[in-house]
Order: C-alpha cells, then structure tokens, then sequence
C-alpha cells in the first residue's frame, strides 16, 4: 500500500467547503484515504476481475487467482491454462481478457513510467484497445493505479447508487453535471461515495 496521495488532505478541504453532504461523509471516514498497491499489471487484472461483478464477490474470486498464480504477472497469467484459471471462478470472457491484458503488457513492456508521461485521455485510450478494457476499467486504473485526482465513472453501479442514496439525483446525464462541483477532485468525491456503501475500502 502507498503514502497518503499528495493532494488528499487539500481535496477534502475542497470538498467539505464546497459540498455538505460530501463533508458528512468525509468527516465519517476520517483518516482513511485511497491507497494504490503500484504496479499497473496488477490494477488492471483486478479491475478486470471485477466487472460487473459486487466488490464482495470480486474479493472472493480475486483471492482465488492470487492463490493459483502466487505472483500477479503477465507471465504467471499466460503460464496458466484457461481450465486453470476457469477454476478460480472466472467467466470464460474475463479469462480471454486476462490473457490479452497479458499480452499487451508482455509485448508493450507497460510500467509506470510508460503511463506517467500521459494524460488521463490517453491512457484511456491507449487502455481500451485491450480486449476487455472498457472505460470503465480504464478509470478504475487511472485512480487506484496512477491515482489521477479528478476522474469520475459515472457508468459505476456505486458510485450512482452512492449519489442517488446521498442526494437523490439519478439521471446519468445529472450526475455528471452534480460532479461537476467536485473538480478538480472528483477521484476524491468518488472514493468517498464508494467508501460510504462497503465496510471495506474498495480497490483495484
């Protein structure tokens, strides 16, 4: 796990003055903030593991990978039959996109410093040429990896379920402008809505 990201303490600083709801939820989580366990292969493995899925049940089979591979690398994952990795209880498309996120990480020679030089949007759209990147995905990464402040997935079950439960808006289109009062900390905001639906932190 990382350091307390360097904009943290000034985001929620913003963020309690700008919002109140937003402030009774920071104010609930003192103390806890968005941790990043560094190495990109890794986030996306996990976000992939997690989509569509509950972040309980992505916990459970996540456990499950971690044990059949013991080290997360994309030599472990290519290593690892499809029955093998089936097993741990993957879909058989999830498995497919392990194994290209593999690949492209093989191939590419992908690290911090390769993603480091780019911004958000292209990230994005260097990450959705995987097969089974979405942008969704690719968001998870740009804040539980990289720790980029201001992005908001507006498409996560969470987060819309966290702002429909806090402030009763729920039109896509709306919440995207309801954000627009969290910038430039959106990452910020929305680690807080997740973090006021699950008694663990959740991450990718």
């Amino acid at each position: 796990m990382s350091a307390l990201p360097p904009y943290w303490k000034t985001a929620t600083r913003a963020l309690a003055k700008a919002d109140p709801v937003m402030k009774s939820i920071i104010d609930t989580y003192k103390g806890e903030a968005l941790t990043t366990r560094g190495d990109p292969f890794y986030s996306l493995t996990r976000a992939i593991v997690g989509q569509q899925i509950s972040v309980k049940a992505a916990e459970s089979v996540w456990k499950r990978v971690e044990a059949e591979l013991k080290t997360v690398n994309p030599k472990t994952i290519l290593k690892k039959s499809d029955e093998q990795l089936r097993a741990c209880g993957l879909s058989r498309s999830k498995v497919i996109y392990l194994k290209s996120l593999a690949d492209h990480f093989h191939t590419k020679k992908c690290d911090h410093a390769f993603f480091d030089a780019m911004e958000d949007h292209e990230i994005i759209a260097e990450l959705t040429e995987i097969k089974g990147i979405g942008r969704w995905s690719a968001e998870m990464f740009l804040i539980f990896c990289l720790m980029r402040p201001d992005v908001f997935p507006v498409a996560d079950i969470g987060v819309q379920k966290a702002i429909q439960r806090h402030y009763t808006v729920k039109d896509l289109k709306k919440l995207e402008k309801h954000a627009e009062q969290w910038k430039p900390y959106r990452t910020v905001a929305t680690w807080y809505l997740w973090r006021s639906l699950d008694p663990v932190p959740v991450g990718y």
